[in-house]
């Protein structure tokens, strides 16, 4: 029988980005590295494979910042699986020369995937059988709530060479019936060749899901909690967002002036207007929710202090300090949410500058928090919540997130002080701290522990994947093919076993 994760489980796991996996053609993706990386992670012992958002990346290639919440990213379509299926030839798939596997080019592969995209559309629309076209027809029926609109989104962004959409003329940025009628009939053929790419996204992922469920694997995905304001959603229904008459911003999203920053932080997502979606039922996000789990097997929730309350900044504001405090939407979001869904596997991102009341929430909802291992050495206090003795049993511990540097980076930038305390709390000298952090995670009474893929590696800072706050660099690094070896995968299991995070083991101890 089938065994299906929970986040109530004593269970761990890895975090890599697709992006991230080795292959020959610019960027990771859903084929065939993808399924070798499952079975590696079934076999380390491992419950989880954790993912950042699959969304189509904006321009800073972020996945958190993208051009739709529903779609999923075209670079993540393997060529391989689309030559096998006949819409691409053997010669399609040699890569341009200079072309690095150690590092995501996202000019140079978005070059090469998307001409191989529009090179498989031309094939399906020449060659596709009767059954290939109803396959496409029943995917596009399925996914009317979103599909139709983020067609004719991409189509009228490239129409508009990539302008924001709300720089278009007034009826199509307005979305007046008879313009978006005209240009229907007019982009045709580009409204197919998308819905045509989101097709072969969702076969490929549902393959990949089914090969991950044989082992005993679940995806954790994750869901940010605001949408880009130049996405096909809020170009779609504006009226769930904080817009004026013309489309643009009247309130933004961000956070307060903290430690971190004293004038705050500006992220300039419109917020939304939470009085018509509770009018509506919460269909908009019920059905977001819907989407994600029929991907994913359990979420983290990015910035779940946003559903108890949000800084709310005008727009045009320089800084965050401006803003103020409004109550979110709190427990009556996700009473609904269950009430259609039934159970929600979601983990709370309850990081940063959290209150009682959103504990209370995160409690109310009965979902795990989030603890970092990397947060908990700041001084030499050991009431610190992210230290492993102070866990609640139900919550998830990082060694480190996708935001923070890799571990063996990070302790050798530690003051000697806070360096002596880890060393002192761990029992290391610090020769592996790689392993001695994800040994305390795992060993720890959390319920789900995940180390990123970084980390078990031991790599230095050259394998960051995000500095928040800047643009450049980020979201680049890629496993090679070599990287991951068995015996990384046996010490893995090991650890996994001695912590009783394998489910179906006993967990006796060893003769």
């Amino acid at each position: 029988m089938e065994r299906r994760p929970s986040l109530s489980n004593r269970a761990g796991g890895i975090l890599l980005h697709p992006t991230s996996l080795p292959g020959p053609h610019g960027i990771g993706d859903l084929g065939s590295s993808a399924r070798r990386f499952a079975e590696l992670l079934a076999a380390a012992g491992q419950s989880w494979w954790q993912m950042l958002p699959i969304h189509p990346p904006a321009a800073a290639h972020s996945p958190y910042a993208a051009f739709s919440v529903f779609a999923g990213s075209p670079l993540l379509i393997s060529l391989d699986r689309l030559a096998e299926e006949g819409w691409l030839e053997p010669a399609d798939l040699v890569p341009p020369k200079g072309l690095p596997r150690d590092r995501v080019n996202y000019p140079q592969a978005q070059r090469f995937k998307e001409a191989r995209l529009e090179k498989a559309f031309g094939t399906f629309e020449k060659n596709a059988s009767s059954i290939d076209r109803e396959r496409l027809e029943a995917f596009a029926a399925a996914n009317v709530f979103w599909l139709p609109d983020y067609a004719l989104f991409c189509a009228l962004k490239e129409a508009h060479q990539g302008a924001p959409w709300v720089e278009w003329e007034g009826a199509l940025r307005l979305r007046q019936p008879e313009a978006l009628a005209q240009a229907r009939r007019k982009l045709d053929v580009r409204l197919r060749f998308h819905i045509f790419v989101q097709h072969q996204f969702s076969r490929q992922w549902s393959e990949l899901r089914d090969h991950c469920r044989k082992f005993g694997l679940g995806l954790l995905g994750d869901v940010p909690i605001y949408a880009a304001h130049d996405s096909a959603e809020v170009w779609a229904k504006p009226q769930l967002f904080s817009l004026d008459g013309d489309g643009r911003l009247t309130m933004m999203a961000g956070v307060p002036p903290d430690y971190f920053s004293k004038t705050g932080q500006l992220w300039g997502n419109p917020l939304y207007r939470w009085d018509v979606h509770r009018q509506g039922g919460y269909e908009w996000w019920v059905y977001r929710l819907r989407v994600t789990f029929d991907r994913f097997d359990a979420v983290r929730l990015d910035h779940f202090i946003g559903f108890q309350r949000y800084w709310e900044i005008p727009a045009g504001s320089r800084t965050a300090q401006g803003g103020r405090w409004v109550d979110g939407p709190g427990a009556d979001l996700f009473d609904r949410a269950r009430d259609v869904l039934g159970s929600l596997e979601i983990a709370a991102e309850d990081l940063g500058a959290a209150t009682p009341e959103v504990f209370a929430l995160r409690d109310r909802c009965g979902f795990p928090g989030l603890r970092v291992l990397q947060f908990a050495f700041g001084g030499d206090s050991c009431t610190n919540d992210h230290l492993p003795h102070r866990y609640p049993r139900r919550c998830v511990v990082y060694t480190g997130t996708h935001d923070n540097e890799t571990t063996a980076a990070w302790f050798r930038r530690l003051p000697p002080k806070e360096r002596r305390w880890v060393s002192r709390y761990a029992g290391t000298d610090g020769r592996e701290i790689h392993w001695d952090m994800i040994r305390l995670a795992w060993m720890s009474p959390a319920d789900v522990a995940i180390a990123p893929a970084q980390d078990l590696l031991g790599l230095g800072s050259g394998a960051r994947m995000n500095l928040p706050g800047t643009v450049r660099g980020n979201w680049r690094w890629r496993l090679t093919d070599a990287a991951l070896t068995a015996p990384i995968a046996r010490r893995l299991r090991a650890l996994t076993e001695i912590y009783g995070r394998i489910p179906g083991l006993s967990r006796a101890a060893p003769n």
